[in-house]
């Protein structure tokens, strides 16, 4: 268990060090953005199988066919939590959608083509086996008891925000926040369905940065 918690915290302060490196005003841009990020998912995602058990690291995919359906219905439905989110915020907010068009002055010096196959293949996946597939999961065990994966789910989606709070732009923590906490909730009442989510994080990513911006 001692191992397992040093690994762990190795882990997120990894994660929260790539996360200042893409995201700061003073590291922002340099060398560039993508391949920052680029970086940092394949950072999290080797960390994460070479810290997990060898006999943890199989990755079941149970019903494929309805993980893939559930993955693509999920990505769907946080699009439309996010278009409907958006519309709301700058009902309320002044500051709202300049700091969404802010996240979106990030899509630059790569093609769309590259920086959408980034996010499909790669940046996505990547982003969720580490954050629920080894965040959350081994949070729940460090925790222990019978409130461990309530408190796992809630600490993972904090984390999955905080790490965004060096780009002082309050929507896209708040876009953090909601996400993890969806994605989140769904690896807490069905951790078989990771591979789903895996589906969805990538999908709706390439949704909301490339084929249908908000």
């Amino acid at each position: 268990m001692v191992k397992r918690r040093r690994n762990l915290i190795i882990a997120i302060l990894t994660a929260a060090v790539l996360w200042f490196w893409m995201f700061s005003p003073w590291t922002k841009g340099w060398p560039n953005f993508w391949v920052v990020m680029m970086f940092a998912a394949v950072t999290l995602a080797n960390l994460a199988v070479s810290f997990t058990p060898k006999a943890e690291r199989r990755l079941s995919i149970e019903k494929p066919w309805l993980q893939l359906l559930g993955g693509i219905a999920l990505a769907f439905a946080l699009w439309g939590i996010f278009w409907i989110g958006d519309k709301a915020s700058q009902w309320l907010f002044d500051f709202a959608r300049p700091e969404v068009d802010a996240v979106y002055s990030m899509k630059t010096g790569l093609p769309v083509w590259l920086i959408g196959l980034l996010l499909l293949v790669m940046i996505g996946p990547a982003e969720e086996y580490f954050w629920r597939g080894y965040v959350q999961k081994n949070l729940s065990k460090i925790f222990g008891g019978r409130r461990a994966a309530d408190c796992a789910f809630v600490a993972t989606a904090a984390l999955y925000a905080l790490v965004h709070i060096w780009s002082f732009n309050f929507m896209l923590i708040m876009a953090a926040l909601v996400a993890g906490l969806v994605w989140g909730l769904v690896y807490r009442l069905c951790p078989k369905a990771l591979p789903a989510l895996i589906v969805s994080h990538a999908l709706w990513d390439l949704l909301v940065f490339v084929l249908l911006p908000i």
